[in-house]
């Protein structure tokens, strides 16, 4: 990406970006347009192509952009407080879900990615998925209270299978053509941590 893009006036950077998100989160990888991207965000194809060297290089940095402006609003504070793992999730779903009520096409974006697994930038953000999937539970989960887990229950496995829950849920909603409920979703997400919550940890900690 070229650097010139961070010499912009955030206002003008947050006009392309967030026209990104709208034109990509509406259309698949291959059929969004770059030129309706510029369009949106009031400048030159030319001079998009310009701070970004095709359309796969402004595709991947929305991506992280998406990824970084999440771990920014949620790790807080706050969040360096909890140590059970379910209070941690629900903590933050709550904080995106604040993030997604003020800006949906971020989610919409995020929702398309899932649905872009056999495009051109597939490959790139599989090892993104991976990457990002790993340092979840490496930076964030080490202060967590591991005692609580009965011996027979692999919490990163279990923390898998509820990311793959909500995900799953989505991708249905997606494929179906409903449009998502953010608070259906809060409601659900809620319901399914204290499910795998009763799964997985030992009964002095239900009380």
């Amino acid at each position: 990406m070229n650097e010139k893009f961070y010499e912009l006036p955030e206002e003008k950077r947050l006009r392309i970006i967030n026209a990104g998100f709208e034109v990509f989160s509406r259309n698949t990888y291959k059929k969004a347009s770059t030129d309706d991207i510029a369009v949106k965000a009031g400048i030159s194809k030319g001079l998009l192509f310009y701070y970004f060297h095709d359309k796969k290089s402004l595709y991947l940095f929305l991506f992280d952009y998406a990824k970084q402006l999440m771990e920014q609003r949620v790790v807080d504070a706050g969040f360096w407080e909890i140590t059970d793992i379910f209070e941690l999730l629900e903590y933050a779903a709550r904080k995106k879900y604040e993030i997604l009520l003020k800006s949906p096409h971020i989610m919409d974006f995020m929702i398309r990615v899932m649905q872009d697994q056999q495009e051109a930038v597939s490959g790139d953000l599989n090892r993104k998925w991976l990457g990002a999937s790993d340092e979840v539970f490496v930076k964030y989960f080490a202060r967590m209270d591991f005692s609580k887990f009965r011996e027979d229950v692999n919490w990163r496995e279990l923390m898998q299978m509820l990311f793959w829950t909500a995900e799953g849920y989505i991708y249905d909603m997606y494929r179906r053509g409903v449009r998502l409920s953010l608070d259906d979703l809060m409601d659900k997400f809620k319901r399914w941590a204290d499910l795998y919550r009763k799964i997985a940890y030992k009964e002095e900690y239900l009380k």
